[in-house]
């Protein structure tokens, strides 16, 4: 989940809102979090030339 979305403000109008929140709220608890698997390989680029290359439109 992305961090703004921690980060975010929630404004309540009206009952149907609340319960709703509150239900999703008491859903979520004791949920265990999914594992991962990343597929790809990851490689730190800090060469600028390299860089570039690969953000050069073509």
């Amino acid at each position: 989940m992305a961090t703004k979305s921690f980060l975010k403000n929630i404004v309540i109008k009206d009952k149907k809102s609340a319960l709703a929140f509150l239900s999703a709220l008491e859903n979520s608890e004791g949920k265990k979090k999914k594992d991962v698997d990343f597929d790809k390989s990851v490689e730190t680029i800090k060469d600028a030339e390299t860089i570039k290359k690969i953000f050069r439109r073509k």
